[in-house]
């Protein structure tokens, strides 16, 4: 018996497993007939039971899709079978379509508890497919997924079976490449691109670093082997420098093919796809040869017998390399330019809300932009000034909107189209915008009214399924009323055509707003209604293009609009309490309150009415508000007296003990009313040094950081001094002879024979002389204890002593070999100084002796 597959546990019982089995005889290896199914694998005695009796078909037929819930689901063609191994009931659902199982398909079988419904999912390359058992009708796509199934080596048939886990199914999946470069080139962010050196530059960055980073010291001593390596390290290191570089600027300078197709033309247009192509082409061509000639030096590097060898054929490999970017130089030259001129590209998005100004030259397109956003595109009285597209942003309904201002366009051949002429003609075929074509109805452009016709019948096909407005400009010259029966038949035909656009989108034919518009950018009429329609029409436009999509059905299955039903026909309005109502009449009554703005616009203006700060003061009378208030009077300033009921002699008091308060001392409690005469002039005196020494104290502190640290034998104030420490005792009443001769020993210095312990000082000042072995003990404990090398100190790591002196012995051993070659470390490629031997050994012969 062979398992092919163990599928899903039996909850009721934790030793038993469901598994697709098939019967091989042993003694030839091959497949008993009608033995393959669905097997019982239990913890009882009996481990096997074949249950092929509840279905009459071969199962190599089916395809096994996975198992939940106890359930086994299989396939066969459009027909999903469910079956229960332990009842032998199964259940069968047809589908419309049959499906497909290939190798770059997997699958699985789950329940989903929230619908209460088991569902069928297949995982084809980058797109999902979800069926329902229940509505076999009903599919459910999730497309354009950045990763692949991942197909791992296996049982066939077995290996891309979903794993149902915790409501969901698992596959082992991997990016995509192709995906993640087209999400990257998404954002169209070409000032990013690496600047692309000149190829003299090229070759000295690349062997520049080379010389840096990679060992410059090598001698013909050294082992042969050693030598391969040293130049083969540099060969490899240049080439893989060659090949980063070069492969920065492959990768990052956009594929013409992976890009939206308006900057693929575009691009095209300004630089011709196969020059870009080939010097793209080339670059990559050098990449490769630097590769092989890297590889064929380092296979003949193996072989060197010398160090000459060895640096001939390093500096031919490096030779050869920097000789295949000298040719590419015309093309690293070629794509500088291109990356110069591309970083200067506006920055557009091409599936974002834009509207598209186009037109003929000098028809006020450029001034139109200005007008509505920020954008500052220079505007000259002479055609073609705007030679570039340009882009600005607007805000409607609180959308950002981005406004793409085109060159002009002249009504001639295809083929006669300048680059500037094809940068509009590009924008209009690839970009999704409302699209505004300009009309000088005044003549001033220099084209007449037939002429900027014919020119939007020729390029009318570019219109289709886009919002389509005609703006009439420069209406402060001529009015639209004011042209002639000709120029209006020709204006009314565009605005048919215009129609069309709107019955293409699903309006009503009779409905022409917002599709003929009058304008005048310098008298700044109608600019608005112009944007306010051209932004509607898109967005109006984008809704029901995504209503119409398949992606509507999976939005509307996530939103459920909950409709009350009437239970009885009586009416029951909104009830609103009495006071509130009172509340909302009252305040109906009373008005709203007037602000000062309101006060300004009724009585003139700003710069007429004087606003009066001084209205809402509070005082006894108002009409003391507007009176003057001097700031002097009878020579005292008026704000020492603004307290009327201020008492004089309470504050004369309150001033009196405030002072007195403040002269006491915090530090010193008794009063100078208690001490006599002559206490009180000294207590006066010592509070005069304290405060001396206080301001003496805070001044260092403020310059400790600048102030030098000065010896005290260059104290020429000598202020700290032992005579002085001396005189201060005295007066004092102390004896000051004891710290006088301590502070004199400190300063000489200690001899180890005088250094006695603190028990040693006790004993002395109780014995008058100390016998031998203190006096030897007090000499012991005087020397510094140096600790042996082999005592073992706590959190070292050894066991015992002996232990650690093998250990240094080892770690000395070591470092022999190291010092003898005179390097500091294992990483030192310091190589020592040798030494002719004919110039430093034996004795000196006849003749000079300053040869060397």
């Amino acid at each position: 018996m062979q398992i092919l597959r163990a599928i899903q546990r039996d909850d009721d019982h934790p030793l038993t497993l469901f598994a697709l089995i098939k019967m091989i005889d042993d003694d030839n290896n091959t497949e008993i007939d009608g033995s393959t199914g669905i097997g019982v694998l239990s913890h009882e005695p009996t481990v096997f039971k074949s249950e092929n009796t509840f279905l009459d078909l071969c199962f190599d037929n089916f395809k096994l899709v996975g198992s939940c819930n106890g359930l086994v689901c299989l396939v066969l063609k459009s027909v999903v079978w469910l079956l229960n191994p332990y009842t032998r009931e199964y259940k069968t659902v047809e589908f419309a379509k049959e499906f497909v199982f290939d190798r770059k398909t997997a699958y699985g079988f789950g329940y989903e508890p929230i619908t209460e419904d088991y569902k069928l999912v297949l995982f084809v390359t980058h797109e999902i497919n979800v069926y329902s058992l229940k509505d076999v009708n009903s599919c459910f796509k999730i497309s354009t997924l950045p990763f692949m199934i991942n197909l791992p080596i296996g049982i066939p048939d077995m290996k891309d079976l979903g794993e149902f886990c915790n409501g969901a199914l698992h596959w082992l999946v991997r990016i995509s490449r192709s995906k993640e470069r087209s999400k990257k080139m998404v954002q169209y962010n070409f000032k990013k691109i690496t600047v692309v050196p000149t190829g003299k530059d090229f070759i000295d960055i690349i062997l520049s670093r080379t010389q840096r980073q990679t060992p410059t010291v090598v001698h013909k001593g050294y082992a042969i082997s050693r030598l391969r390596q040293f130049y083969m390290r540099k060969v490899k290191y240049t080439e893989s420098n060659f090949h980063d570089k070069l492969s920065t600027i492959i990768d990052e300078f956009p594929r013409l093919d992976d890009i939206h197709p308006f900057y693929g033309d575009l691009l095209h247009v300004l630089y011709n796809k196969d020059h870009y192509k080939l010097a793209l082409g080339q670059i990559n061509t050098a990449r490769n040869l630097i590769g092989k000639i890297a590889k064929d030096y380092v296979r003949l590097l193996k072989y060197g017998d010398s160090l000459y060898r060895c640096k001939a054929l390093k500096v031919a490999a490096l030779g050869r390399m920097c000789t295949v970017i000298k040719r590419v130089c015309p093309s690293l030259a070629y794509l500088e330019q291109i990356r110069q001129h591309m970083a200067r590209l506006p920055s557009i998005d091409p599936n974002t809300r834009s509207i598209l100004i186009c037109g003929y030259p000098n028809v006020g397109k450029s001034s139109f932009i200005n007008k509505i956003t920020k954008a500052d595109v220079d505007v000259q009285p002479y055609a073609f000034t705007t030679k570039s597209l340009f882009v600005g942003h607007t805000d409607y309904k609180y959308l950002r909107y981005q406004v793409i201002d085109t060159p002009g366009i002249l009504d001639r051949p295809f083929e006669d189209r300048n680059i500037i002429e094809m940068c509009s003609i590009t924008a209009l075929a690839h970009l999704r915008a409302a699209v505004l074509f300009f009309l000088d109805i005044s003549g001033s452009c220099g084209y007449s009214i037939a002429q900027q016709a014919a020119l939007f019948h020729s390029i009318k096909s570019l219109f289709m399924n886009k919002p389509l407005i005609i703006v009439c400009n420069k209406t402060d010259l001529q009015p639209l009323e004011g042209l002639s029966e000709n120029d209006m038949k020709l204006v009314l035909e565009m605005k048919s055509e215009a129609m069309k656009t709107v019955v293409g989108q699903g309006g009503e034919c009779t409905n022409d707003d917002g599709v003929l518009l009058t304008m005048s950018t310098l008298m700044e009429d109608g600019i608005t209604a112009v944007k306010n329609a051209a932004c509607e029409r898109l967005l109006n436009q984008r809704v029901e293009v995504k209503m119409k999509s398949k992606k509507i059905n999976d939005c509307l299955n996530r939103f459920h609009v909950a409709i009350p039903k009437p239970r009885d026909q009586k009416e029951r309005p909104t009830c609103i309490p009495q006071k509130v109502l009172e509340a909302k009449a009252k305040a109906a009554d009373k008005g709203k309150r007037k602000l000062e703005r309101d006060l300004e616009n009724e009585n003139g203006g700003a710069g007429v009415y004087p606003a009066c700060l001084k209205k809402h003061y509070i005082l006894e009378n108002d009409e003391w508000k507007n009176d003057i208030m001097p700031e002097f009077l009878d020579g005292h300033n008026v704000y020492d007296f603004n307290g009327r009921d201020v008492d004089a002699e309470a504050l004369e008091s309150e001033e009196i003990i405030r002072s007195a308060e403040k002269g006491k001392d915090d530090g010193f409690e008794m009063g100078c009313n208690e001490l006599s005469l002559e206490k009180q002039e000294a207590w006066a005196k010592i509070r005069k040094i304290k405060k001396m020494r206080i301001q003496e104290h805070r001044i260092k502190k403020s310059t400790a950081e600048s102030r030098p640290i000065v010896p005290r034998k260059f104290d020429k104030d000598r202020k700290f001094t032992s005579q002085r420490m001396g005189r201060e005792l005295s007066a004092l009443g102390l004896d000051p002879s004891s710290s006088i001769n301590r502070a004199r020993s400190v300063t000489r210095g200690r001899k180890r024979e005088r250094s006695v312990s603190r028990e040693d000082e006790a004993t002395a000042m109780d014995v008058d002389q100390l016998n031998k072995k203190q006096r030897m003990r007090s000499l012991s404990r005087a020397r510094s204890l140096s600790r042996p090398p082999g005592e073992v100190v706590p959190g070292e790591g050894f066991k015992d002593s002996k232990q650690k002196i093998a250990a240094l012995n080892i770690a000395r051993k070591s470092t022999k070999q190291r010092n003898k070659n005179a390097r500091k470390g294992e990483a030192d490629r310091v190589i020592p100084t040798l030494k002719p031997k004919h110039l430093f050994s034996g004795k000196r012969g006849k003749g000079k002796t300053d040869r060397r």
